[in-house]
């Protein structure tokens, strides 16, 4: 299921906006904050919007996605952005999902 994606494309640039205001409502319908290191975000943005590409949804990009019994993709750990894990025990535990990209404001400010 591997495909080569142009990371310069116009396809690519237009999924990677379409993540961006998505990754804004997430912060803005949960109360968090982009992590403060900008390459974090870029990264976990480029990696969002290549799994929105290849597999039509925003898989976590730091878990393998893999086929099911059916041939679909799943992720490893069933992590699709804002995964349940993230919502309900990295960011109130840690301060941050295991991405890095949503942030408490909290954490946030002790990390600058």
């Amino acid at each position: 299921m591997l495909k080569n994606i142009d990371m310069s494309s116009q396809e690519f640039l237009s999924e990677m906006e379409k993540t961006k205001q998505f990754t804004d409502k997430v912060c803005h319908q949960f109360g968090f904050v982009y992590h403060p290191n900008e390459d974090v975000n870029e990264g976990v943005l480029m990696g969002l919007a290549r799994h929105k590409m290849l597999y039509g949804k925003r898989f976590c990009p730091c878990y393998m996605v893999l086929e099911d019994e059916n041939g679909k993709p799943k992720s490893a750990d069933d992590r699709i952005c804002p995964c349940k894990q993230a919502l309900q025990h990295e960011i109130p535990d840690e301060g941050k999902c295991h991405c890095g990209i949503f942030c408490t404001p909290q954490y946030a400010k002790a990390n600058i």
